[in-house]
């Protein structure tokens, strides 16, 4: 097998996807997400009998979905006011921990309200907190609520216009608070909010029967999304409604979603909900008791609406009796460690699947680790990756000195091989004999020189799936004008780096880092053996500038990483040459 062919395999395969990815966006555009309506309109049903289910409210039972035991839809209403006034406009419960600023609804008793201390919306510290949840009336709101069922209508439950009595007025990591509500007809709910420093809310919610009759309840909690959220559009991360149920992941994206409008899933332990690339809310039964979970969409007063809900089994509150049920919110960033630490604490089925690591799952994690690692002693992420690329050098150090030392030897025959190409130019067989001959006396094996293409290209799956997906790789600074070690690197050589007050279009925005790693690129070619094929030498002569272009538009720790290898790369291949007696 010839190296050069894996090479230029290899490169068009990438191409292509990254053609297949340029095209595909432009040719399939995400729907545009229409125009939110004043109004309210009918619950589409177009599921069949899987349909969301109407509105819950004070007056009348919810009735039930096929499978559903009944949890409320997406009411239908859009945006009537701004998130400010809609906040403003309503009797709350504030939030206030070192993570998580926000409110909790007294009418509806829904937590509607989230920002996140910690992450800012660009890299400047002055420039406003991320917003997960925002209140039904606002644009794209989005929120968690709780409470029960009630089989049939028997007995009036919370709904979203019930007003509940707070015991206190702010909710804080040592303080939780507790709503109350009398439905009037001997039931009395009682709903108790804790959380604590970071980003996991636990309600404890008992009924109390102060009445004459036995009362049969279930329990359920659900999260609702107005409108289509913008996705990253990258076929490498999934973005969307998501759950695991019974050990197993299920991602639905929002346009299958759209299609199949209900998908219902029983399961005994795991959660369910909705993420983004860095952000997540998801709800978490008791692990221990079977639920049955949806993923939901109806489109109602002309704005799309996404669902996840469960509900849990049956439980009768006998006369005097109380029952209770304790479930879980999760709302914020998706940290990897703390994901795994919350996963372990509560033992929370696969909870550590709400990062998408990908395929190479079993490489990624440990990558991310590593990186994590090594980020505690240094104190940042770039020297990090190029240290994690050091480590990663001596692993495979064996194997890349048997592949230079083969790429040397092939260096040095190359005057051979010349003379035999000459000799046998119009016997493409006999040519073929004669080099191969030429090889198994040398002892050289030309397929050798594959070995680092091979083992760098999981690395750099790897390492890219890290620096995409992770949120300790947002915003984290690497030295001079890099900023961000996941985005691109923000400079241009079209505007001389800056000097020329002008932004380049976006494919012109070709940084110094990527640059530095098109030379290093080049330079490294000019190491290796040339192909034999003229026009094929061309074609590897232009491959630096291709990457250059290509890997411009690639997370800037990524380019960095190339680069640094690059030039390890280079160093130990020609220290091999000079001690094997090959021309440098």
């Amino acid at each position: 097998m010839d190296n050069k062919n894996l090479i230029l395999a290899i490169v068009c395969s990438v191409a292509i996807l990254f053609t297949f990815q340029f095209v595909s966006e432009r040719l399939y555009p995400k729907p545009a997400v229409p125009p939110p309506s004043q109004t309210a309109a009918p619950a589409h049903t177009g599921t069949g009998s899987g349909a969301p289910p109407a509105p819950a409210s004070e007056q009348g039972a919810v009735p039930a979905a096929a499978g559903a035991g009944g949890v409320p839809a997406p009411t239908g209403v859009g945006a009537t006011e701004s998130r400010s006034e809609v906040l403003t406009g309503s009797p709350r419960v504030h939030i206030q921990t070192p993570s998580l600023h926000g409110s909790i609804a007294l009418v509806g008793g829904r937590i509607d309200d989230v920002t996140l201390v910690n992450y800012r919306e660009t890299i400047d510290p002055n420039s406003p907190e991320i917003v997960l949840f925002s209140p039904q009336g606002s644009p794209d709101a989005y929120f968690s609520e709780h409470g029960w069922v009630s089989p049939g209508g028997a007995v009036p439950v919370p709904g979203p216009t019930t007003r509940w009595t707070a015991d206190n007025d702010t909710l804080r990591v040592d303080q939780p608070v507790t709503l109350s509500w009398d439905n009037g007809r001997g039931l009395i709910f009682k709903r108790t909010y804790a959380v604590d420093d970071r980003y996991m809310f636990t309600l404890h919610q008992t009924v109390e029967n102060t009445g004459a009759e036995p009362v049969s309840l279930l329990p359920y909690g659900l999260i609702s999304r107005f409108g289509t959220p913008p996705t990253s559009g990258f076929f490498i991360l999934f973005e969307g409604p998501l759950g695991v149920f019974d050990g197993t992941l299920q991602e639905v994206s929002y346009k299958d979603l759209r299609e199949k409008g209900v998908i219902t899933h029983k399961t005994t332990g795991g959660w369910i909900g909705i993420t983004d690339k860095y952000w997540l809310s998801a709800l978490i039964p008791d692990q221990q008791q079977p639920v049955t979970a949806r993923f939901v969409f109806q489109r109602a007063g002309g704005i799309d609406q996404f669902q996840v809900d469960y509900v849990g089994a049956p439980e009768t509150v006998a006369p005097g009796a109380t029952i209770d049920s304790e479930t879980r919110l999760f709302s914020g960033a998706k940290v990897v460690t703390l994901i795994d630490e919350y996963g372990s604490r509560y033992n929370i089925t696969r909870f550590d699947l709400a990062i998408d690591w990908g395929w190479f799952y079993f490489l990624t994690r440990p990558m991310f680790y590593a990186l994590n690692w090594l980020h505690g002693l240094v104190g940042n992420f770039g020297v990090a990756i190029l240290l994690l690329t050091v480590a990663i050098k001596l692993v495979f150090f064996p194997l890349a000195n048997k592949s230079y030392r083969a790429m040397s030897q092939m260096r040095k025959l190359q005057p051979e091989m010349q003379k035999l190409r000459e000799r046998f130019a119009d016997d493409k067989m006999r040519l073929n004999q004669e080099m191969m001959a030429l090889y198994k006396r040398e002892k050289v094996n030309p397929a050798s020189g594959c070995l680092p293409i091979v083992i760098q290209i999981p690395v750099f799956f790897a390492l890219y799936k890290v620096l995409f997906v992770t949120i300790e790789m947002r915003h984290a600074p690497f030295f001079g004008w890099i900023h961000d070690l996941s985005a691109p690197d923000p400079t241009s050589v079209f505007n001389a780096f800056g000097l020329i007050p002008w932004t380049p279009p976006q494919f012109l925005m070709i940084g110094a880092w990527p640059l530095i790693m098109g030379a290093t690129m080049w330079a490294q070619q000019k190491l290796n053996p040339q192909p034999p094929d003229p026009i094929q030498a061309k074609m590897f002569m232009i491959l630096p500038v291709v990457f250059t272009f290509m890997l411009a538009h690639f997370p800037a720790g990524l380019v960095i990483y190339w680069t640094w290898n690059n030039l390890l790369s280079i160093i130990q291949q020609w220290v091999i040459m000079k001690r094997m007696g090959v021309k440098v």
